[in-house]
């Protein structure tokens, strides 16, 4: 375990914080072992719980196996993030649905009235729709490690060709590729240097 993680967070104990962050790494290669059903929907049940702004929740998810919607996908990958997701047990293509507001009067019933304002200006709903999707992303992120699983996330990929091929009939619009499994040999590049608290904070 890392020497990093920091016991002054007494409410998450040190093991769980290597987990999440710590000890958590990007994983390059994966073996074979399956990820089930069982285990995507566990992510989700923790990954849905964190903030979006009016709980307008836009992040999708399209899980891919290997099969011919896997070899559509990697046709669209930057060469160098084929062969890894190639042979990944779980690919997720993570999207924001631009229709997010359909939902409104469901998940936020205080303001159903906010559907028919965002219904009509198609560039805000887009905006707060990708804005929010990547919110969700981080925690998605988090729910993935929470669940025994590594990731690796790619944005090296044609996202108009993603969303051309696999999302023609849909709202959704690619934001990240993700690979999902149990790391495989040599499954970590070298760790790189982190920014210090005092690099990116000031107060005022």
């Amino acid at each position: 375990m890392t020497d990093t993680v920091t016991p002054h967070l007494i409410t998450l104990d040190t093991a769980a914080q290597a987990q999440l962050f710590t000890d958590a790494r990007t994983a390059n290669t994966f073996t074979d072992e399956p990820v089930t059903d069982a285990q995507l929907h566990a992510i989700y049940d923790l990954a849905k719980y964190p903030p979006t702004a009016a709980n307008t929740q836009p992040l999708r998810v399209l899980y891919t196996r290997p099969g011919e919607t896997r070899n559509r996908l990697l046709t669209h990958l930057s060469e160098g993030n084929r062969a890894k997701t190639a042979t990944a047990p779980v690919v997720a293509v993570l999207a924001a649905d631009t229709d997010f507001h359909e939902f409104i009067p469901r998940i936020f019933p205080i303001r159903p009235e906010m559907r028919d304002g965002l219904a009509a200006d198609a560039a805000a709903r887009e905006g707060m729709a990708r804005f929010n999707a990547t919110l969700q992303i981080g925690y998605w992120l988090l729910a993935v490690r929470a669940a025994g699983l590594a990731a690796g996330p790619m944005a090296g990929f044609d996202a108009a060709a993603v969303d051309r091929d696999l999302f023609a009939d849909s709202t959704w619009r690619s934001l990240l590729v993700v690979n999902l499994g149990k790391p495989g040999p040599d499954a970590w590049y070298p760790r790189l240097p982190r920014l210090d608290y005092d690099d990116i904070v000031r107060h005022a």
